[in-house]
């Protein structure tokens, strides 16, 4: 298997972490389980789902590239780069649809499906790129705090519509703790 075949096939792997990474706060939902998923319908919250679920598929990818000896640099950055700026590539084609014609669940998995591709076509090459040593060194880090924002917006959401609940007509985790 070369770099090309793993990287379709992590497309398909994302996408499938993806659909469970949407219902794992409704199956468990703790304390730990709303830091890296979901806990909402807004589109906030979903953005968890992109950036969870490509770092979850780089386990799979690790293993993959070590075990088809295939020759890389840059995991650590590709990694937390593809995942990072899925977000922006996401919203800012989404946030005019949605403006438009609102919710529309095939626009979204179709949106989200070409945002992985997309992905990976730039892990790719990141991972055929000379080494970047600093950005290697820095990647895990800005994870955590890239992480910790999530967290932090899970229970402090601003009130605009990027962080509003459609379906129950509520924002943020701690609006939901009220009821119980």
């Amino acid at each position: 298997m070369n770099l090309k075949k793993i990287k379709l096939i992590a497309v398909i792997g994302i996408f499938i972490i993806s659909i469970i990474s949407h219902f794992a706060y409704e199956l468990f939902p703790n304390i730990l389980f709303s830091f890296f998923f979901p806990i909402n319908e807004s589109i906030w919250e979903h953005m968890k789902i992109l950036f969870t679920s490509t770092l979850l598929y780089g386990l799979i990818d690790y293993l993959l590239l070590k075990k088809n000896n295939i020759k890389y640099n840059n995991f650590s950055f590709q990694l937390y780069f593809t995942a990072f700026s899925s977000i922006p590539i996401y919203l800012v084609i989404y946030l005019p649809i949605y403006k438009l014609i609102e919710e529309n669940l095939i626009i979204s998995i179709t949106l989200m499906i070409l945002v992985y591709i997309l992905e990976q076509y730039i892990s790719y090459h990141i991972l055929k790129e000379k080494e970047f040593k600093i950005l290697n060194i820095i990647s895990v880090p800005i994870i955590i705090i890239i992480y910790l924002g999530f967290i932090y917006l899970t229970y402090n959401p601003p009130h605009t519509y990027v962080f509003f609940d459609i379906i129950n007509e509520k924002y943020g985790i701690n609006e939901y703790k009220k009821i119980g």
